[in-house]
């Protein structure tokens, strides 16, 4: 091994143990315990010696952006493998909740930190083409709803799919800030929000009519009147009965009309 070689192979492990400590620091105390001095002592090192690896903080935060950045997008290569486009949406919805549920910290410092920070990793990303290729797996799986007739064919896949980006990053940071958000599990906020979307009584891709790109299950003024439920005992006894005049002043429910043939 030549001199030069061995030199470029010290600058990269130096490199790696820089955002090692800082990593671990991010995790252990929160981005704003990171510092340049923090660091060098975590790795036994002069701060001067960090400044000939990063220009600042900032770059440094920017590189740990960009490795959870990609790690998050990792979690979504198993969707690519699911035939049906919802519940390949649907899985990558989970992934990316789980992600930023499991890894506090480098979501925060990801998503919530700094808009540079966001900025930049995606804009790297993109750069990579990894950031494209999610956006593009979310897009083709919009496009193909519409082509099914699952949702309205004047729908915008590109909007549709930064919109579901929205609504998986509001459960994520509400986790993650609000001490009393859920009030019920994660994991049932997460399924009756892609239930909204994707299936249930108020799915956005739900088998309904192709033309109005409104499902089926979400029309319910076409459904007959349900009877009244049968008096309850207990409330019964428990409720002096009411006057007869009015009980005959109450309105009665009309008769379910028949359904033509």
């Amino acid at each position: 091994m030549g001199i030069a070689e061995r030199k470029n192979r010290q600058k990269v492990a130096l490199r790696e143990r820089i955002l090692d400590a800082a990593r671990r620091i991010v995790m252990r105390e929160g981005f704003a315990a990171l510092s340049m001095r923090k660091i060098a002592d975590a790795i036994e090192y002069s701060p001067a010696t960090l400044y000939l690896h990063f220009a600042s903080r900032d770059e440094i935060a920017q590189a740990l952006c960009s490795e959870g950045y990609a790690q998050l997008l990792a979690t979504f290569s198993p969707a690519a493998h699911i035939a049906d486009p919802a519940e390949r949406l649907k899985a990558i919805g989970r992934a990316y909740v789980a992600f930023g549920t499991a890894h506090p910290q480098t979501y925060r410092l990801i998503f919530m930190e700094d808009p540079a920070y966001t900025g930049a990793t995606l804009i790297a990303a993109d750069a990579n083409n990894d950031g494209d290729e999610a956006l593009r797996m979310m897009i083709a799986a919009f496009d193909e709803l519409k082509a099914a007739g699952r949702i309205a064919s004047e729908m915008n896949s590109a909007v549709c799919a930064e919109a579901l980006w929205a609504t998986l990053h509001g459960i994520v940071s509400l986790r993650l800030t609000c001490s009393v958000f859920p009030s019920v599990s994660l994991e049932s906020v997460l399924e009756t929000s892609l239930a909204a979307w994707f299936g249930g009584s108020v799915g956005l891709a739900s088998t309904g009519s192709p033309a109005s790109g409104v499902p089926q299950n979400r029309v319910a003024s076409d459904q007959p009147d349900q009877p009244d439920d049968p008096p309850h005992p207990e409330a019964d006894a428990a409720d002096p009965p009411a006057p007869r005049a009015a009980r005959s002043a109450r309105p009665r429910r009309a008769a379910a009309k028949p359904k033509l043939a």
